[in-house]
């Protein structure tokens, strides 16, 4: 462990790391309880609270939304937020945009529908505690980045790292855990437990979840060392200027399931950064790595799963 902390300090890392086995329930991590801004992280808690309300029949899936084009140049949106005209979609479609491609035009059409208070609600309902919905995503876009030439964004992560406080704090909004959406590896890999395990959540919502989780397209950060043809890997991720997170599950083809949760900041004053993200997977692999070798260990030993 020591080794792993020296690792993500080296590289300017700051970080939040747990990883569950979800059958055992054993779990090792690293900080697994300091809180973050979970920038689109929060997009997984509105898809359960909107499939919640569809399972009610307060809202009908199949209802269109009429979405406006947002106007966005600036790099970064994606799916409906590089639309030109207004396009229909149905409340179905929202959600798979939402998640699989992180659509945070298309998340927001949702949070019209259900705000935040009642996602963070329906959490608390649920028995879930540790993760804040304060704010819609339209706020995320509102940074100091998105002021500044393209030339200059370096100049907001800047910011980003230097003006935060020790009670985790800070003057940029977005960043501040007092005021953004926030949440910790810990409240995450609950989340994620209540989704692949029975729970307060109906299964049928849950399995859907599960379902837009797969079906992620950004893979970029944790999928390349948890993904493969023996491995499932379901995910989201989450960015906003020095913030990198992915919270996912990897369910092996031998019945081991574990529930990974990793939330970052850097300390590094740059927009593209391939090194701490292949780091930030290879801290979680080997977090999992240990878990893996415990569980087999202990079914060789005939001691079944929830020995340790």
């Amino acid at each position: 462990m020591r080794q792993l902390r020296r690792e993500l300090d080296d590289a300017g890392l700051n970080g939040s790391f747990l990883v569950r086995d979800l059958h055992s329930g054993d779990e090792i991590g690293i900080e697994p309880d300091l809180e973050f801004p979970i920038s689109s992280l929060v997009k997984v808690p509105l898809a359960v609270a909107t499939l919640e309300r569809i399972r009610k029949g307060e809202l009908d899936g199949s209802t269109q939304i009429l979405v406006q084009p947002t106007g966005i140049t600036v790099p970064g949106p994606t799916g409906l937020g590089r639309f030109r005209h207004p396009a229909r979609v149905a409340v179905d479609d929202l959600l798979y945009l939402s998640i699989a491609v992180s659509d945070s035009t298309a998340a927001d059409a949702l949070f019209a529908l259900t705000p935040p208070t009642e996602v963070s609600a329906m959490l608390h309902g649920l028995g879930l505690r540790g993760i804040a919905v304060r704010h819609t995503v339209q706020e995320l876009i509102e940074t100091p980045a998105e002021r500044l030439d393209p030339g200059e964004v370096h100049l907001a992560h800047f910011l980003a790292i230097e003006a935060g406080t020790a009670g985790r704090g800070h003057r940029v909004p977005q960043l501040d855990v007092t005021r953004a959406n926030s949440g910790s590896a810990r409240a995450f890999v609950e989340l994620l437990q209540a989704l692949w395990t029975p729970s307060p959540i109906d299964p049928g919502v849950a399995e859907r979840v599960r379902g837009l989780m797969a079906d992620n397209l950004l893979r970029q950060r944790l999928a390349p060392d948890f993904s493969s043809d023996a491995s499932r890997w379901s995910s989201k991720t989450g960015t906003l200027l020095n913030l990198r997170h992915e919270v996912g599950v990897v369910e092996h083809a031998d019945g081991q399931v574990f529930a990974v949760a990793v939330l970052t900041e850097s300390r590094v004053p740059a927009i593209s950064q391939p090194g701490a993200e292949a780091l930030m997977a290879q801290v979680a692999r080997t977090l999992r790595d240990r878990l893996r070798q415990d569980g087999l260990r202990d079914l060789a030993c005939g001691g079944g799963p929830g020995v340790a």
